[in-house]
C-alpha cells in the first residue's frame, strides 16, 4: 500500500521543466579564426571607486568599439584593440555625471576617448588568460592588465552573427593619468569589470 501510494504522489508531482539550452557556451572550440568586432550594445565598462571610506561608488561607460584578431590554433598571438567614449560615462547623479566629462576629472571635450590595445596575451587555467597592453586615458598612457575569462560563444540567434563574450577585471590608480580630484577621499585606485561581446566579420 505504501508503495502504491508513493507511486500516485510521484505522478501527481508537476513535471520540472529543463532549463532551455543557452545559444552561447563556455566551449573554446566555438571560436573560429578571424576578426570580431564590438558588439557595442551588450558591451559594457563599469568602474568602481571607494567614496569617502563610506561605500563603493560605481558607474559605467557603454558605447565601446573596438576589434579582437584571434586565431584559436595560437591565441596567445590575439590583438585587442578597444575604444571607449568618456562622454557615455553614466552614474547614479546626473550632476556628477556632467562634473566627470568636465576638465576638473576626464575632460572629455581635450580626450575623448579612452583605449586599450594588447601587447601581449598570457593563457591561464579554466578559460582564463591575462592580458597586458598600453591604457590610454585622459591623454595619458600606461602599461595596464587585464584579468580575462572566456565566458561563452556562440551563433546569436537575433542577429545570426558568430559572438564570443568575455569578462575581465582591471584595476589601476586615476592619478597615474592625471586624474587627480578628490584624492584620496576619493580612492585613487579605480577597478574596471568588462563584460565585452564580440562578433565574427
Amino acid at each position: 500500500m505504501r508503495a502504491l501510494i508513493s507511486a500516485l504522489a510521484l505522478i501527481a508531482l508537476p513535471a520540472v521543466a529543463q532549463a532551455p539550452a543557452l545559444p552561447g557556451a563556455p566551449e573554446t572550440a566555438r571560436v573560429t579564426a578571424g576578426t570580431y568586432k564590438v558588439e557595442t550594445n551588450h558591451t559594457q565598462v563599469g568602474f568602481a571607486v571607494d567614496h569617502f571610506g563610506f561605500s563603493i561608488f560605481r558607474g559605467a561607460f557603454s558605447g565601446a568599439s573596438g576589434t579582437l584578431a584571434i586565431d584559436p590554433a595560437n591565441p596567445t598571438k590575439a590583438q585587442l584593440s578597444v575604444t571607449v567614449p568618456i562622454a557615455s560615462v553614466q552614474t547614479s547623479n546626473d550632476t556628477l555625471n556632467k562634473e566627470l566629462v568636465s576638465a576638473d576629472w576626464f575632460d572629455s571635450g581635450q580626450f575623448p576617448n579612452a583605449t586599450f590595445v594588447s601587447t601581449a596575451i598570457a593563457l591561464g587555467p579554466n578559460n582564463t588568460a591575462l592580458v597586458d597592453g598600453n591604457l590610454t586615458i585622459h591623454g595619458i598612457t600606461k602599461p595596464a592588465r587585464m584579468q580575462v575569462h572566456f565566458h561563452g560563444a556562440g551563433i546569436n540567434p537575433m542577429d545570426k552573427a558568430l559572438t564570443a563574450g568575455f569578462d575581465a577585471r582591471m584595476g589601476f590608480n586615476r592619478s597615474d593619468f592625471g586624474i587627480t580630484k578628490y584624492v584620496p577621499v576619493v580612492s585613487d585606485h579605480v577597478e574596471l569589470t568588462i563584460a565585452g561581446a564580440f562578433e565574427k566579420q
